[in-house]
């Protein structure tokens, strides 16, 4: 198992710990879990990326829900990752979520 598979499969348990002390709601309303769940679409949120969301990543995106993906959004910055992409996932997904605000 390489360094980085084991680094995943942390950081996979740890957010299965956290979702199950989030009291039903699966971010818990925290930056890091719902980071977590974002990792299926990661290529479809680089900077200037064309790949379109796959059925895990809207799968993932579904699941995280609208209020989780606004804790990203105005979370601190994520390296690799464009909010503004990240925010176009739930009309790609055809999930319907309101529009994050910036800074709420």
């Amino acid at each position: 198992m390489t360094s980085r598979t084991l680094v995943m499969l942390v950081l996979a348990i740890t957010c299965g710990v956290l979702m199950k002390e989030s009291n039903g709601h699966p971010c818990s309303s925290t930056f890091f879990s719902a980071l977590i769940q974002l990792i299926p679409c990661r290529a479809s949120v680089v900077p200037f990326s064309s790949v379109p969301p796959s059925e895990a990543c809207c799968a993932s995106i579904k699941a995280l829900g609208q209020p989780c993906l606004c804790v990203l959004v105005n979370g601190p910055p994520i390296s690799g990752v464009d909010r503004n992409m990240a925010l176009q996932l739930p009309d790609k997904c055809t999930a319907n979520f309101e529009q994050c605000e910036f800074g709420k």
